[in-house]
């Protein structure tokens, strides 16, 4: 069952809050296992496109000093946007920027320094408060967030980043679902901005089920000014998506196209609602 947290009356079409912040200690001790039983040619492997292993390894410990500095330490020096620049060119500038400067830093270097670095970033996390507002989450459609979500919204990227550097070295994904219900269940809150511009009438219902011991089901509806996964009415969904576990995650940072998804789903009802539903994003890309 996924960890709860008080209700959020002014964000309650983002559904029921997740306390994620316990689960920075399992996910980092399981990234430290990943990176620990690397050959030493699985370093130098593409994990991305146009990234290695490296340099995805490189990027993480990015995302975890940025945490630090910015919310623990209060620090506010560091690249800003540039005239015209919209904010995902500038995420992918400033991501590329570091990955850059830390070509010389050795795979051994850089595992020890996530080791120290990555427990920080969990004890910080546990400190926090999570109906403070915080950084927004672009892909949800929401700034400032609360902290809930922007917490979560981590979570989510450190999962997707240690499946990549799975991936690249021969591994499955990892489907434990103490920690892919909760990323699933964050992934999700990506619906009602990605139908933001998907007409329908109010209390029309879309149901989106995952299959398995990590998956559930999630309902979002018309609500007029905007869609929303706030608990339902009674009544059938107009549009159902059941796919596996594997897929949903995978749709959701474009490991896979909408096509492809749909191709492994099964669908019932309005195709089109469902084919809106299924560009769901929950990444910056």
């Amino acid at each position: 069952m996924n960890p709860q947290l008080a209700h959020d009356p002014g964000h309650s079409w983002l559904g029921v809050p997740v306390d994620a912040r316990p689960l920075f200690v399992v996910e980092q001790t399981a990234l430290m296992a990943v990176l620990r039983g690397l050959e030493p040619s699985d370093w130098s492997k593409e994990a991305v496109p146009g990234w290695t292993v490296r340099d995805l390894a490189a990027h993480i410990l990015g995302d975890f000093y940025g945490r630090l500095a910015r919310d623990r330490d209060g620090h506010q020096e560091g690249p800003r946007l540039a005239p015209g620049e919209t904010l995902e060119a500038f995420i992918h500038r400033i991501n590329q920027e570091w990955v850059d400067a830390l070509a010389r830093v050795s795979p051994t270097a850089l595992t020890d320094t996530l080791d120290l670095v990555g427990g920080q970033v969990a004890r910080y996390f546990e400190t926090t408060d999570p109906g403070t507002p915080s950084l927004g989450v672009s892909w949800a459609g929401v700034d400032p967030a609360p902290m809930w979500l922007d917490c979560a919204r981590d979570l989510t990227e450190f999962w997707t980043h240690r499946q990549q550097i799975r991936h690249a070295a021969g591994q499955e994904t990892d489907l434990d679902p103490r920690l892919l219900s909760v990323v699933l269940d964050i992934f999700m809150r990506a619906l009602p901005h990605t139908l933001r511009h998907t007409a329908a009438p109010v209390g029309t219902q879309i149901q989106v089920s995952v299959e398995g011991p990590a998956g559930g089901t999630w309902t979002v509806t018309a609500a007029g000014d905007r869609w929303s996964l706030a608990e339902p009415h009674a009544g059938q969904p107009a549009a159902r998506i059941q796919m596996d576990a594997d897929s949903a995650w995978r749709l959701c940072t474009r490991g896979i196209t909408p096509a492809t998804a749909l191709a492994r789903a099964h669908l019932d009802g309005d195709r089109q609602l469902a084919e809106a539903a299924c560009q769901i994003v929950s990444i910056v890309c």
